[in-house]
Order: C-alpha cells, then sequence, then structure tokens
C-alpha cells in the first residue's frame, strides 16, 4: 500500500526554535534507540515512523549503535525513509551520533576525527542518505583534544554530510567551550542533547543558563526516565517490562518503593490536571520555553499519540510546580 502523509501533520504539532539558529524542532520528537533495530517487527516500526510524521513529527532522531544489532535502527530508517518518506524529505529533520562503541579497535569509539567522520559516512550509507540534518558528538572524549572533536563536527557541516552540529551529554563548562570553538570556526552549535526529566535535573545547575548564553538549543532524552515516569511502574515491576529482564538500561532496582511511592503522587497530579503521568511528564520538561524538543521512544503508535496530546496542555500553575517539587523532594533530607 503507497503510503500519503496526512494533509493534517502540522495542524496540531508546537514547533520551537533551536537557540539562536534558524532550525525548528518539533516539540516532541522521535528517538530510535530502542524498539526499531534488526530484532524488532519491521511493520511495527515503520507504523509508528509514519504515524509519528502524519501527526507532525518532523524530527527523528538515530545513533550508530541504535539497535540491537548496532546499526539496525538506522537501516530499519532507511528502508521506510525509501518505501515511504521519500518523497518528504525536506520536511525531515534526521540526526544520528558518534562517540560510542562501534566497532573494534582504536577507532571504534569516543571523538576522534577518525571516529567520528568514519562513523559518519557508515551510517549515510546505512540511511542511503546524502546528509543528515543534525551530526552529534554522542559523548566528551577526556583524552581527545576538543578542538579536534569539534572540527570534525565543523568539517561533517562544511563538507555537507550534515547541516548542523550538535553535542550530547556535555557538561556547562564543556559545553561553553565547545560552542566557543565551534563559533570560532564559523560552524555555530546549534543544539545539545541531555538527560533531563523531574527526577534528573542536572541541567538546571548551570548547563541550561550556558545554553541560553550561547545560543544553543535543548532536546531532552529519556524525559519519561526510561518508563519511570508513566504508568507502567505504578504498582511495581510488571513481569513482561525492560526493567524485568536483563536490560542494561533500566534495572528492576532501580524502581524502589520511594520511586513508586513518588509516582504515584504524581499520577494524582496528572489526574487533576487531564492528564497521564506521562503527559504530565513531558509537559513538565517542555515548562517554561527552556526545552527545545522532549525526545520520546516507543514500542507502539498508541504511545507515541498518547505522549504527543501532552501538548495540549503546557501551563502549570505556581502551586502545582511546588506541589511536583515537594513530591520529587520528599524523603531526601530523612
Amino acid at each position: 500500500m503507497v503510503y500519503v502523509a496526512s494533509e493534517k501533520r502540522y495542524e496540531e504539532m508546537k514547533y520551537n526554535r533551536s537557540g539562536r539558529s534558524g532550525l525548528k524542532l518539533p516539540a516532541i520528537s522521535l528517538g530510535l534507540w530502542h524498539n526499531f533495530g534488526g530484532i524488532n517487527v519491521y511493520e511495527n516500526s515503520r507504523e509508528m515512523i509514519t504515524r509519528s510524521f502524519d501527526i507532525g513529527i518532523t524530527h527523528f532522531d538515530l545513533a550508530n549503535n541504535y539497535g540491537p544489532p548496532a546499526g539496525s535502527a538506522e537501516e530499519t530508517f532507511g528502508q521506510v525513509l525509501k518505501q515511504d518518506l521519500a518523497a518528504y524529505r525536506d520536511e525531515m529533520i534526521i540526526s544520528t551520533k558518534a562517540g560510542y562503541y562501534m566497532w573494534p579497535g582504536p577507532y571504534g569509539e569516543w571523538g576522534s576525527r577518525k571516529n567520528l567522520l568514519s562513523s559518519l559516512d557508515q551510517s549515510l550509507k546505512r540511511m542511503k542518505l546524502d546528509y543528515v540534518d543534525i551530526f552529534y558528538s554522542h559523548r566528551f572524549d577526556p583524552e581527545t583534544p576538543l578542538e579536534e572533536t569539534m572540527m570534525a563536527l565543523d568539517y561533517a557541516v562544511r563538507s555537507g554530510k550534515a547541516l548542523y552540529a550538535g553535542i550530547s551529554s556535555y557538561s556547562a563548562e564543556q559545553t561553553r567551550e565547545a560552542a566557543s570553538i565551534l563559533k570560532q570556526l564559523g560552524t555555530p552549535l546549534t543544539i545539545h542533547q541531555p538527560n533531563y526529566s523531574m527526577v534528573n535535573r542536572w541541567i538546571e545547575d548551570g548547563l541550561q543558563d550556558v545554553l541560553e548564553e550561547t545560543g544553543t538549543g535543548s532536546i531532552a532524552f529519556c524525559p519519561l526516565a526510561q518508563g519511570l515516569l508513566t504508568s507502567k511502574y505504578l504498582n511495581g515491576v510488571p513481569e513482561d517490562s525492560r526493567a524485568a529482564g536483563s536490560s542494561v538500561f533500566l534495572s528492576e532496582d532501580s524502581i524502589t518503593p520511594e520511586s513508586i511511592r513518588k509516582a504515584q503522587a504524581l499520577n494524582e497530579v496528572a489526574s487533576e490536571r487531564g492528564q497521564s503521568l506521562a503527559q504530565l511528564a513531558l509537559a513538565w520538561a517542555l515548562r517554561g520555553g527552556k526545552l527545545t524538543s522532549a525526545l520520546i521512544g516507543a514500542s507502539r503508535v498508541s504511545q507515541i499519540e498518547e505522549n504527543v496530546a501532552a501538548l495540549n496542555n503546557l501551563d502549570f500553575t505556581q502551586a502545582e510546580l511546588d506541589r511536583i517539587d515537594s513530591i520529587l523532594q520528599a524523603d531526601e533530607n530523612k
């Protein structure tokens, strides 16, 4: 069946400018970290990607090592792009990253020019693209001069293999230095991708100030704390959940009685606002306009639709914010 995008795809989505750049991103973006790899059902991955586009999600976030196996999420996305979305390429923001382990030997990870540019070429081949819209340094490399890493991003942009440069999980000071180097090179730092959620607020301690100072946008990964801020764990750990298995990303030990109590209390706030807990968490992350976009994951279309519906209520009263802070800070001083 030939895919034709919905004519209403831009009617409900909100789009935010990334820092002081000309790039706008949807307030909710789709990440292909899990559930789009070679071990997953292709038709489900395809349906999630095309449905996302139909409801205004124009940004699809990947990395060289997403899968599993590593690289297969890019292959899946490339196949969907060729089969369904090729005609809409100029309406899409496609990003990828390099920096985590991808192949054996001294050049298969971290932030050297060799690793970043070789990985970018491999990613383009897997997705069958001439360029990506955003290319990220996936993590700071303490053993490679930051100038080398930033020069690789600058080259990726100047060569036409990427349109914008980004970094992920850099500290406030590392971000300030990276932005300064890129500015001198003539390629602005467009976006930073940090881990940020109600239960992981580290970017509020300096990084957000640096991003505002340097005119850099931000897109949060794990705004739902890998499911902790959803209804999935409100009553403990379901047997079929990721935390009940052997996943290295979310362990059963991380779901404590305290975290469940907090999630249940937050869920009460959400219910009073007419939202699910996931919708509350996304709205909270986007509060105040400091975050360009929240990056969601999904295993089925209904989750994507639920998450995008969070945009229907992004306003908080001060009483609601104070109540949320009180819940999150409970037990910290015991």
